[in-house]
C-alpha cells in the first residue's frame, strides 16, 4: 500500500489515506475514533486494519489534496552520511563505522512543497536518499529480522546548506524546511528488498545522481542494528540511509541549487519526490 499524510483545503483537517490509481481513499475520517494519524496507527502497530478498506472507491482525486510529510514529527531522525561508495570516493571519506547525524521534523517539507535556500547560503545542494519508517520499537536487534521492524519506505530530499557542514554535518543539515519527505510511505510487503530498488535525482529535468541502494556501504538492515544498538528506535522514528555521488559540491564547475529551481529524487518501486526551491524571505 501506498500511505500518505495530507490535508484538504476545503476542511483544512489533517488526515491520512490510502493512494490508489484512482485517488486517495481517507482512511483518517473512517477511523479518527482510533487512529487520527498515521502515527498513531503505526504505534499500535495496526497497519493491517486498513485492509478493511480493500475496494473502496477513492474519496479525493490525488489533485484535491495537500500533501504533508509523511511523518510530521517522527520521535527520531537519524541521518547515514557517506554511504554510497561514489559518495565516499568524491569526499575521500575513510571511516568504516556508519556516519550519523540528526534532523529535527521542523526541516521536513512535504511532496510539492517548498525547499527554502537560506538567504546566508549559495551552496545549497541535493542530496536524493532512501528513507526508512520504522514500524515497531526495536532494541538491539540483529540485521538477519532488522526488516522485521520496519513500516516502509518513502523518498527523502536531504538538502544540504554545505558552506555551513563542517567536520560534523548536523549545521549544515537542520535548516528550516530543507527536508523533502514523500509523497508517501510504501508498506513492505510491496517492497521485500530494500538494497533493489534505483534511485535517481534530477535538478530541473537534468538526472544528476542515478545508483541503486544494491550500492550502500552499510545496508538497512545493518543501519537497524546499529542504530538501535546504542538507541532503542519507535514507530514512526525515521532513518534517511544516505546518498549516491553526484552531489552538486563535487562537480566541476560546482552545482547548487536556486530559487526556482525544481527538484526531485526518483525510487523505483516507491515513486517521485518533487520539491520547489524558494528563497527564504529576509
Amino acid at each position: 500500500m501506498k500511505l500518505a499524510s495530507f490535508y484538504r483545503p476545503q476542511s483544512d483537517e489533517k488526515s491520512y489515506g490510502i493512494v490508489t490509481e484512482h485517488g486517495v481513499i481517507d482512511a483518517g475520517r473512517r477511523f479518527s475514533d482510533r487512529y487520527s494519524t498515521l502515527q498513531s496507527l503505526l504505534n499500535d502497530n495496526a497497519l493491517n486494519i486498513l485492509h478493511e478498506l480493500d475496494g473502496t472507491p477513492a474519496d479525493y482525486a490525488t489533485d484535491d489534496i495537500v500533501f504533508l510529510p509523511v511523518i510530521e514529527t517522527p520521535g527520531k531522525i537519524f541521518c547515514v552520511g557517506m554511504n554510497y561508495s561514489d559518495k565516499r570516493k568524491e569526499f575521500e571519506e575513510n571511516n568504516n563505522a556508519p556516519t550519523l547525524f540528526i534532523r529535527f521534523p521542523d526541516t521536513f517539507s512535504a511532496h510539492k512543497d517548498n525547499l527554502i535556500k537560506p538567504a546566508t547560503s549559495d551552496e545549497f545542494d541535493y542530496e536524493g536518499e532512501l528513507a526508512v519508517v520504522i514500524g515497531r520499537y526495536a532494541s538491539e536487534v540483529k540485521k538477519e529480522n532488522a526488516l522485521d521492524y520496519i513500516a516502509g519506505y518513502s523518498c527523502f530530499m536531504d538538502a544540504t546548506v554545505r558552506d555551513m557542514q563542517h567536520t560534523w554535518f548536523t549545521a549544515g543539515k537542520n535548516w528550516r524546511q530543507t527536508g523533502g519527505f514523500g509523497p508517501w510511505l510504501v508498506t513492505t510487503d510491496e517492497i521485500t528488498d530494500p538494497q533493489a530498488l534505483p534511485i535517481e535525482t534530477y535538478l530541473n529535468g537534468m538526472r544528476v545522481q542515478n545508483d541503486t541502494t544494491g550500492n550502500m556501504i552499510h545496508t538497512v538492515a545493518d543501519i537497524i542494528e546499529y542504530i538501535s544498538r546504542f538507541s532503542p528506535l519507535s514507530p514512526g522514528d525515521v532513518i534517511i540511509t544516505g546518498s549516491p555521488g553526484g552531489v552538486g559540491k563535487k562537480r566541476t564547475p560546482p552545482l547548487f541549487m536556486k530559487s526556482g529551481d525544481t527538484i526531485e529524487v526518483k525510487i523505483g518501486g516507491i515513486g517521485t519526490l518533487t520539491n520547489q526551491i524558494v528563497a527564504q524571505a529576509v
